[in-house]
């Protein structure tokens, strides 16, 4: 049986931006079976009865200066985007209507235009804009993020998560274990490489 690494996301989420940033700069993940899952981070934390970081002043403060921290330490590219926090639904969606052969592209894409680039993702503008960088029919896009069944599809993976007792962005599951947060992401590689 081929191990898998699944990766729990929301573009919301700038912990799942340097997870994946990180991650990218290891050789070994162009080799690993990596099952990107996106959920709704807002979802999530409404079934568990958390409250996000983003509505705790001190929380906000804290977690602002960590991502650049974090970011500073590993050479990513990080911006505290100005519009912080924005509804993802479209993009995350999107994630699931689009076909397997864009969502490399359209993954980075969106996260380096949220986290890097600091341009509102949530604006239609800016996501026409992703949309033609990754070559992506946009009146399909457009038209697939309605259908109830990736709608479904979206909501189910967020229940998923819930039910395997996964509370935040990253998350990365190996073997059934669950490894939280982008400071967990070595510690879910050398479950993966055991």
């Amino acid at each position: 049986m081929t191990k898998s690494f699944d990766f729990y996301f929301d573009f919301i989420s700038p912990y799942s931006y340097i997870a994946f940033k990180k991650f990218k700069s290891f050789k070994q993940s162009e080799l690993m079976n990596i099952n990107y899952k996106p959920i709704l981070l807002g979802g999530l934390h409404k079934l568990g009865g958390i409250t996000a970081p983003a509505f705790n002043e001190r929380k906000m403060k804290n977690m602002k200066n960590d991502c650049l921290l974090v970011a500073k330490k590993n050479n990513i590219n990080f911006i505290w985007n100005k519009k912080f926090p924005i509804n993802t639904l479209n993009l995350m969606r999107g994630y699931l209507s689009i076909a397997d052969v864009y969502k490399e592209k359209y993954f980075e894409t969106c996260f380096d235009a949220y986290w890097k680039d600091d341009l509102d993702v949530s604006s239609d503008e800016i996501l026409i804009k992703i949309l033609e960088k990754c070559k992506i029919d946009k009146n399909k896009f457009y038209k697939d993020i309605k259908n109830e069944e990736i709608k479904k599809k979206l909501k189910d993976l967020t229940k998923d998560a819930f039910q395997k007792d996964i509370f935040g962005a990253p998350t990365f599951v190996v073997n059934k274990k669950i490894f939280w947060g982008q400071d967990r992401l070595d510690y879910a590689l050398d479950e993966y490489n055991s």
